[in-house]
């Protein structure tokens, strides 16, 4: 029997899942090409976080906004370390959370919690439109970040009138060196590769980040144009977008790894 992706080649730029991702296309016949564009690491500083989850714990929060599932797990993490994760699980459980998208909704499940509200998108556009029609002058929202600051987010609450208290309980770093990232820009401008995947977007900057300093953009345009684009989500699809690339696989809803490899089968089957 042949399998759906057999002779296909995958490039996965996914890190903390990569090889639960790798198993879902080799089980279809894919061959994958693994290149980490970033990792994720606790917080350099614990002080910020650990005071704002005593904030939590103190029932400060009206809301807790969680953009990823990964910020409520690191959150956890620090909260043990601390010796107050029983107080935070507790204080988490009168709180009413807001999610983006399907991953923190995990992460909550994870712990035996649901969100108070879901965000249609998984977008920070999806976040506000979930919270415009709710009365938030005076209330203290706090609001996890992934990666950098979240100005249009943080500018909608304060509009409204709240107090924004935000947390970034991890950073990303680079994962496979420039010049692993230099080599698979190369398979791709030889047409060596069927398809490339992105989880999230720091994914894509650090790839466009390698092809430039390595003088490598027109390399990485050719190979672009020749290799099928496949992105977890909106907000990954329109970071590529914005750069000039083409997006061909994006799910609609549901945007979680399974899905996202059904979509290539049907994609490369038709193809």
């Amino acid at each position: 029997m042949v399998l759906p992706l057999e002779g296909k080649t995958v490039a996965l730029a996914e890190g903390r899942q990569l090889e639960e991702l790798a198993a879902m296309l080799e089980k279809e016949g894919a061959t994958t090409v693994r290149c980490p564009m970033v990792s994720i690491l606790d917080a350099p500083d614990s002080a910020p976080v650990v005071v704002w989850l005593r904030e939590l714990i103190a029932d400060q929060f009206n809301y807790v906004i969680l953009m990823t599932g990964e910020a409520l797990r690191r959150l956890l993490g620090f909260a043990e370390r601390e010796g107050i994760g029983g107080a935070a699980l507790a204080a988490l459980r009168k709180t009413q959370t807001v999610t983006r998208g399907p991953k923190p909704v995990r992460a909550l499940k994870e712990i035996g919690l649901t969100p108070a509200k879901i965000a249609e998108a998984p977008t920070t556009e999806g976040v506000i439109d979930s919270l415009r029609q709710e009365n938030l002058r005076g209330l203290t929202i706090g609001v996890t970040l992934y990666g950098e600051p979240n100005p249009p987010l943080v500018h909608f609450l304060e509009e409204c009138g709240a107090i924004v208290r935000t947390v970034m309980p991890y950073v990303y770093a680079p994962a496979a060196d420039a010049g692993q990232v230099a080599r698979l820009i190369e398979q791709m401008a030889a047409g060596q590769v069927d398809v490339l995947l992105f989880t999230s977007s720091p994914q894509v900057d650090r790839l466009y980040e390698v092809a430039k300093t390595q003088g490598r953009l027109a390399d990485l345009q050719q190979g672009l144009s020749r290799t099928m684009i496949a992105a977890i989500g909106p907000v990954v699809a329109e970071n590529l977008r914005e750069k000039g690339a083409r997006v061909d696989i994006c799910p609609d809803q549901g945007f979680v790894m399974k899905n996202l490899v059904q979509q290539i089968k049907r994609a490369l089957g038709e193809k």
